[in-house]
């Protein structure tokens, strides 16, 4: 399987603008540009797209991990937070909010480690990752 998504870019870097289109057109000619990356101009970037990859890929591979412990969540709900500083992202912190019935905490907790780990964007990111994870009642 490949997906694809395509960048569209004018002009210099700060004073320049573009646009991002997926193949699944979610994302059709969303706006990019030096305010939406480094300040609260509109449109989106890159770490909030990969935000969105690694909260949606986690949250995916833990239900995946759950299944296969005989657990079916009620509500995965995943927040993820890229730490962008001096040109590189250096974090990618999950905030996992979770109701699964009837789960023990160590299956919990060991089944969010394996999800942390083994998520595909965990695999890919080059960076430190960290989860902090509650099991709700």
């Amino acid at each position: 399987m490949k997906r694809n998504a395509t960048a569209v870019w004018h002009g210099t870097g700060k004073e320049g603008n573009g646009n991002l289109t997926t193949e699944s057109t979610v994302l059709q000619e969303t706006p990019l540009s030096f305010k939406s990356r480094f300040e609260e101009g509109k449109g989106t970037n890159p770490e909030e797209l990969i935000a969105a990859a690694h909260s949606g890929c986690f949250t995916m591979k833990l239900s995946f991990v759950l299944n296969e412990a005989g657990f079916t969540a009620d509500t995965l709900e995943t927040k993820c937070y890229i730490t962008f500083e001096d040109g590189a992202i250096t974090n990618s912190h999950l905030v996992l909010k979770a109701k699964i019935p009837g789960i023990p905490d160590d299956v919990f907790n060991q089944s969010v480690r394996e999800a942390e780990i083994n998520c595909p964007i965990s695999k890919l990111l080059d960076t430190r990752i960290s989860v902090d994870a509650t099991l709700e009642n």
